[in-house]
């Protein structure tokens, strides 16, 4: 079970705290869609998001080619709660990222 401290340690870097809001928002990424949007590498990207799953922040899913990842079934209440709040006092910063995102040409299907 995740716990506060965890939580926080998991998030404490800037690049593990922006995949997992864009995470939160988007309901579903995979590691391509998220190195165009947070222009990173993809080693980096995907160094980043195993830590996130073995924290219990992250699943993942295999479609294809694609690992898909999306929020931690497990994740307790509030802890969505305080990422939400995150969402919302990152709004600038994540609407970048957003865009960055939107104009990604040959995006992976989710569905």
């Amino acid at each position: 079970m995740l716990e506060v401290v965890q939580l926080f340690k998991c998030l404490s870097d800037e690049t593990r705290l922006h995949a997992t809001l864009l995470i939160y928002l988007e309901g579903e990424l995979c590691v391509c869609e998220l190195m165009a949007a947070l222009n990173d590498s993809q080693p980096k990207v995907s160094r980043h998001l195993a830590q996130l799953r073995n924290c219990g922040i992250l699943d993942d899913k295999r479609r294809g080619q694609w690992v898909f990842y999306s929020m931690a079934k497990s994740l307790p209440h509030w802890a969505k709660t305080i990422l939400e709040t995150a969402c919302q006092s990152n709004k600038p910063v994540l609407q970048g990222f957003q865009k960055n995102l939107k104009s990604m040409q040959d995006r992976p299907q989710c569905c």
